[in-house]
């Protein structure tokens, strides 16, 4: 049974920085591509950041490009993303996913597994 546990998530002002994680067990996931995806209330879930286990077919939309950072740590079978110069706007519930091949993909409809989510709130 696939299981993605994010972790990380906190209150920070703007400008700051935080680090999230996901935890993923289950099955090897080698030929799976691991997205961060984020829903604010009452906005549709938005594709951040993606990437391939072995750190390949990297992919963050204009909005977070420059800002954030995803990386793996096939040891330790953990996706992080790190979040710099935080905006008031990056606030929302942040949710690791997880999908079969090794393509690109912002579409959070074609995403297999999710995480529960943790929140990230960054006050001015």
């Amino acid at each position: 049974q696939v299981q993605l546990v994010e972790s990380g998530g906190g209150l920070v002002q703007t400008g700051g920085s935080l680090r999230l994680s996901c935890a993923a067990s289950g099955r090897t996931f080698d030929n799976y591509y691991m997205g961060w995806f984020r829903q604010a209330p009452g906005k549709e879930r938005e594709f951040v950041a993606g990437i391939t286990w072995s750190g390949g077919s990297i992919d963050y939309p204009s909005s977070v490009d420059g800002r954030f950072t995803i990386s793996t740590d096939n040891a330790k079978n953990t996706v992080y993303l790190q979040m710099n110069s935080l905006k008031s706007e990056d606030t929302a519930v942040y949710y690791c996913a997880a999908k079969t091949g090794v393509y690109f993909q912002r579409d959070y409809r074609m995403y297999h597994y999710w995480g529960q989510g943790t929140q990230v709130t960054v006050s001015s």
